[in-house]
């Protein structure tokens, strides 16, 4: 890469800790003193925290960054939020992070995106409080991009700011993360969301309920870019189409 990079980060889509094995063997790759001497602390490993990975990754010898996604204080409102961690308790999974940052003696970073009307209620500020205040933890408020899905609502600016002052108030070190990527649908998750519109889109892990597109990616690789673009246009392509005018 001809740019300088000062910082990596594992995220989603794609849970780093479950390709743990992989994860570990690149970060010592990055890292080694005879390849790039990638700085550790420009390497930030963000989850959704699998439990039995993260007792793993807590004994590693790696003074990483850390970021849990959480989104939720109570069990019922994570499982609605994030269904595929409803085998991992909530207490379990902020335990295990509290317990990477004191093994560490590391700031770790707990994501928290703002969902108005389903994490934001006096409940979710004394259990975040009881949970963070006096540890070495940031909060990390984040604004909801808009989905298709209308039951999450996109907060503004002034709830964004009144929630983070109430956690404050509760003891918390907090900071607003700037919103990126929503005016062309590119915000985590708005990509595939889009795209799914209009087709089948899978409800369930089950092939029988996936998508005729996905279908075909699976069936036929060598038409699969052409199929795609049968189908419906790829959601960058205006403002791609956009930047090339420019150019010229």
């Amino acid at each position: 890469m001809k740019e300088r990079v000062n910082r990596i980060v594992f995220m989603v889509m794609g849970e780093p800790l479950f390709n743990y094995d992989n994860l570990i063997k690149s970060i010592h790759i990055l890292r080694d003193r005879n390849g790039l001497n990638f700085p550790t602390d420009g390497i930030n490993v963000s989850t959704v925290g699998p439990v039995e990975q993260l007792k793993r990754l807590r004994e590693e010898h790696l003074k990483i960054q850390f970021t849990l996604s959480l989104h939720a204080t109570d069990q019922a409102t994570r499982n609605m939020i994030m269904p595929h961690m409803k085998s991992n308790s909530i207490h379990s999974v902020v335990g295990a992070a509290i317990y990477y940052s004191e093994r560490h003696n590391r700031k770790i970073t707990i994501a928290y995106l703002l969902a108005p009307g389903i994490n934001d209620r006096a409940s979710d500020v004394r259990q975040l409080g009881k949970w963070f205040r006096g540890k070495n933890v940031l909060i990390n408020l984040l604004q909801y991009n808009e989905t298709a899905c209308k039951r999450i609502k996109r907060p503004n600016k002034q709830q964004l700011v009144a929630f983070k002052i109430r956690l404050e108030e509760a003891g918390l070190e907090v900071k607003l993360r700037e919103s990126r990527g929503n005016r062309i649908k590119a915000a985590c998750g708005q990509l595939v969301s889009d795209y799914n519109k209009g087709n089948d889109a899978p409800t369930s892990d089950s092939p029988e309920k996936m998508s005729p597109v996905i279908h075909k990616l699976s069936d036929n690789k060598a038409d699969t870019t052409r199929g795609i673009r049968k189908e419906k246009r790829h959601p960058f392509a205006k403002h791609k189409a956009k930047r090339k005018r420019k150019k010229n």
